[in-house]
């Protein structure tokens, strides 16, 4: 796959999580506490502005989703390896309200991730 270009959501930033399956995967299946090679891009809703992408760092990134925002811990899972999902998510999933304390708190953001691979955490531990 090649990096992704966010289609610019229109209207209001939504109050609930968006999850938008762009290709579906026929690989494993994620669930909830696995670890998970991913490459993304992460654009500001209001602005559209990339603010992250595993792309332009040149490799993607390895980790397990219960250390990820809400809306990765809840958006990924039921996602298979070789899929891509646009995942819309409000400030409350994210970063948190205004004031929290990270750049993007009081933000919603659209990521569009690429599922590469998918492991329980016993495999990772052999």
């Amino acid at each position: 796959m090649t990096k992704p270009v966010v289609e610019y959501p229109e209207g209001p930033p939504p109050n609930d999580l968006v999850v938008e399956d762009i290709v579906v995967g026929d690989g494993p299946e994620a669930q909830a506490g696995d670890i998970v090679d991913v490459h993304y891009v992460g654009v500001e809703y209001d602005s559209g502005e990339e603010f992250d992408s595993s792309w332009s760092r040149g490799e993607s990134i390895r980790f397990p989703l219960r250390g990820l925002i809400k809306g990765w811990q809840d958006g990924i899972p039921g996602m298979r390896v070789g899929g891509r999902r646009q995942l819309t998510i409000p400030p409350e999933l994210g970063y948190g309200p205004a004031g929290a304390g990270h750049q993007l708190s009081g933000r919603a953001l659209v990521f569009v991730i690429d599922l590469l691979g998918v492991r329980t955490p016993d495999d990772a531990e052999e």
